[in-house]
């Protein structure tokens, strides 16, 4: 289904300037196909035409900007079978997760076709004072201008999505730099905006090598920087993108609460899933699972019982949950992390082997507070046991992260729930469910190392726009 090259686009088209980026099966490691690579002159000449592009962009109607979303929405239905694949091939990801992005990515084109006629502004009195009498404000939201967005590898078609999909909503010109080892979804939907009547420069998809694209971030003429990926390089980033606005989406630690009254089953099927999808390679990946002492012997045996069930292996199998990870050198250091912590005490209760890039889905508990695996972030399929009695203290331990990104709480307490959302430093708390649950019109990001900002198509719309007021005085 896939072919052996593909171009980049540049201001709206597609140029096979080369084939110098090698995009490899990641379960193979054999390359699947080639992809053009952008230069710092052929991201600067993406840049310029954004840039050309911003008032035109900005002149398109509410409808015109629908209707190339809405072409997008229906393409991507179109050619859903190709994306899953393509996704599976070039991430890794198991076909069912990836079915479910190519699902994701079109819910988000969607909302964004919706959002995009509902830019609304305010009318506000100003007579507040006696001298302001006969004076009236009015304000509303107008694009930033040219945007620049770096997106991930592990969500290479939805993180894509919601930057693009709001930018278009809105009329921003992008230039984009999707994941390296992941570029295709992203080549792929530059392939179905060319389709459109987008203004020449609207966008340009450009697949670069991390060294050769810092004109991504340090470049003046851009905007804004979204940028999605890991906490030192999204603050490093933000050291060097100067006077533009920024927005990250960086990494997670979550953890998840089970209350001694939770339905264990089905907290069972959540943790799960959340602790494993997609080889646990998710910023809101349930990492650390902090579980009532009343049923904690409990809940341990059947999660070790079900974690062992989960079959892995080649991610084109339908059968298969877990697929490699990204790359062996992300597999090693993860293997490392559980390593270090068995040396330093922890249990090691199911998994803890590796093959190549592929890790078995591991558990640990009495997991040292100073270990890598319960310090930073896992990103894979590693998740650690801990007990409480007080769930005051069990509030304090999903505090006790550098990060702040999501979490989940099993409960059927109210008022639990309600102290919960109150004294968690965290973007977003799940009720009876798992921190890893994300619906794609919410406001989704984090505090602390986890970023700056929202994403979710209103609220990045939001941060894509900014606000002109109009006063008038009435003699």
């Amino acid at each position: 289904m896939l072919k052996d090259v593909y171009p980049l686009y540049l201001a709206n088209e597609a140029k096979q300037l080369n084939t110098d980026l090698a995009v490899t099966d990641k379960f193979t490691g054999k390359i699947a196909f080639r992809v053009a690579q952008a230069d710092a002159a052929t991201i600067d000449a993406g840049i310029a035409a954004a840039v050309e592009a911003a008032e035109p962009m900005a002149r398109m109607a509410s409808y015109e900007r629908q209707a190339v979303l809405q072409h997008c929405v229906d393409r991507f239905k179109a050619r859903s079978d190709e994306l899953a694949y393509a996704l599976c091939v070039e991430a890794g990801k198991p076909i069912k997760d990836s079915e479910g992005e190519v699902g994701r990515l079109i819910d988000t084109f969607r909302i964004a076709a919706e959002e995009s006629v509902r830019m609304t502004g305010e009318v506000q009195p100003l007579d507040i004072s006696p001298r302001a009498r006969g004076y009236q404000g009015i304000w509303k939201r107008v694009p930033i201008g040219p945007c620049s967005f770096i997106s991930p590898f592990n969500f290479p078609l939805n993180l894509a999505a919601h930057k693009i999909a709001p930018a278009i909503a809105v009329g921003c010109p992008f230039v984009m730099k999707p994941a390296s080892r992941t570029p295709l979804g992203a080549i792929i939907m530059g392939e179905v905006l060319a389709e459109t009547n987008l203004p020449k420069g609207a966008f340009s998809i450009l697949p670069a090598h991390r060294e050769g694209a810092d004109l991504f971030t340090q470049d003046d003429r851009l905007k804004l920087l979204s940028f999605t990926g890991s906490p030192d390089v999204g603050w490093a980033l933000k050291a060097k993108a100067g006077k533009k606005k920024i927005v990250l989406e960086l990494g997670g630690n979550a953890a998840v609460i089970i209350d001694h009254d939770a339905d264990l089953d089905d907290a069972l099927e959540r943790v799960t899933f959340g602790a494993f999808y997609q080889s646990g390679q998710s910023c809101i990946g349930v990492q650390r699972i902090i579980i009532h002492a009343d049923v904690y012997d409990r809940f341990r045996s059947m999660l070790v019982a079900r974690t062992k069930s989960l079959v892995s292996g080649d991610p084109k199998d339908r059968n298969t949950f877990i697929g490699p990870m990204i790359d062996v050198k992300e597999a090693s250091r993860l293997d490392g992390w559980v390593q270090e912590a068995v040396a330093a005490g922890a249990t090691l209760l199911c998994g803890g082997k590796r093959d190549g890039a592929m890790l078995d889905a591991t558990l640990l508990e009495g997991v040292p507070r100073t270990a890598k695996a319960y310090t930073e972030e896992a990103f894979g399929p590693v998740a650690l046991l801990s007990k409480f009695t007080d769930f005051n203290a069990a509030l304090d331990e999903v505090n006790d992260s550098k990060f702040g990104l999501q979490a989940g709480i099993f409960t059927r307490d109210l008022f639990k729930m309600l102290d919960a959302w109150d004294r968690l430093d965290v973007g977003g708390v799940v009720i009876n469910d798992v921190p890893s649950y994300r619906v794609d019109n919410m406001p989704y990001g984090g505090v602390k190392d986890s970023g700056l900002g929202r994403e979710g198509v209103r609220f990045a719309m939001e941060d894509m726009t900014e606000i002109r007021n109009l006063v008038i005085r009435r003699k």
